[in-house]
């Protein structure tokens, strides 16, 4: 009788000790939901890093849920997250959900970062996506590649710093460089005694310079006044100019007009150019006059009068050539 007691005893203490055991490990395991009301929150990232299951949910630094379950999209570019959060905790869907890690190298959770709380809240089932966590060995394999390409540029810059100096800094372009000095010292010192030279030369012939240039004043003046009196000039005699101007073109009208008449044979003139006929008469007439003025010259008018007197031969007396005498006839 003692003996069943006794292991009565022992198996109740070892069922609580099981019990107790039990929820110790659903304790420290952050899983105890069973006994709170939860919702579930469908959350899908890219990629979720070392995020594992039953890692914590937190908002504003407190705990509001778990992971329960990863799940790897059928094409293996997203991942969906699966959050279950205590029904206590309301969750608008303005804020900011991402994979955050604890530390340096502490484990990763899932933080809810509220913004403005406006719209609508999360409910059961619901879809929501999460941005990028921050990848530790992606930034290393990064830095890695960076330090790579400095180190490239170390060696390249080191190359050409000795490039420069076995071409560039060598002993003798640096005695062409001193010599280049030295002659563009020279030169300056030249050149500040030019300009002394020109100072000196501008000095000592200041008075001629400032005569010159009074003399410059006073033919500007001069023509100026010639400028304004011959403005006077015509501003007084414009109206005989504009007269003048009209004169001679009325004159040119007038001009135009003769040609005009001459062209169609008008007139005396006009009918002596369009004639033959006329125009061989006064070309005849104009011989005539020709010779008439050459005796006239030659002979005198006593001459001419005593040749008019003279008896009359059978023949008739032939016309007088200029340049010829009586004798010859």
């Amino acid at each position: 009788m003692s003996n069943s007691r006794l292991e009565w005893k022992v198996g109740l203490f070892v069922f609580i000790g099981l019990a107790l055991l039990g929820a110790l490990l659903l304790q420290f395991s952050k899983g105890t939901t069973f006994f709170r009301p939860t919702y579930t929150i469908l959350l899908r990232a890219e990629n979720v890093g070392g995020l594992k299951t039953r890692a914590d949910v937190l908002m504003a630094g407190v705990r509001v849920g778990t992971v329960s379950d990863l799940k790897l999209g059928p094409e293996g570019t997203n991942v969906t997250i699966s959050l279950r959060v205590y029904s206590q905790y309301v969750i608008h869907k303005d804020a900011r959900i991402l994979i955050e890690q604890s530390g340096f190298l502490g484990d990763q959770y899932v933080a809810v970062i509220p913004t403005k709380n406006q719209g609508d809240v999360f409910h059961d089932q619901d879809v929501a996506v999460a941005e990028a966590p921050f990848n530790l060995q992606e930034v290393a394999r990064y830095a890695g590649g960076f330090l790579k390409s400095v180190d490239e540029t170390t060696h390249r810059l080191n190359e050409t710093i000795t490039d420069v100096r076995r071409l560039v800094l060598n002993e003798q372009t640096l005695t062409n460089f001193a010599v280049a000095v030295n002659n563009m010292r020279t030169v300056s010192e030249r050149a500040l005694l030019t300009v002394d030279e020109i100072n000196s030369l501008v000095a000592s012939n200041g008075p001629a310079l400032d005569r010159s240039g009074s003399n410059l004043v006073y033919f500007s003046e001069q023509i100026n006044g010639f400028a304004q009196g011959l403005s006077g000039v015509l501003a007084t005699n414009s109206s005989s100019l504009n007269s003048a101007v009209k004169n001679i073109e009325s004159s040119t009208v007038v001009l135009k007009t003769l040609m005009d008449d001459l062209q169609a044979g008008k007139g005396l003139a006009g009918k002596v150019l369009k004639d033959d006929e006329l125009a061989a008469t006064m070309s005849r007439m104009a011989n005539d006059l020709s010779i008439t003025t050459s005796n006239l010259n030659r002979l005198g008018l006593w001459g001419i009068l005593w040749k008019k007197k003279a008896p009359k031969n059978d023949s008739p007396a032939l016309p007088l050539r200029p340049g010829s005498s009586p004798k010859d006839h």
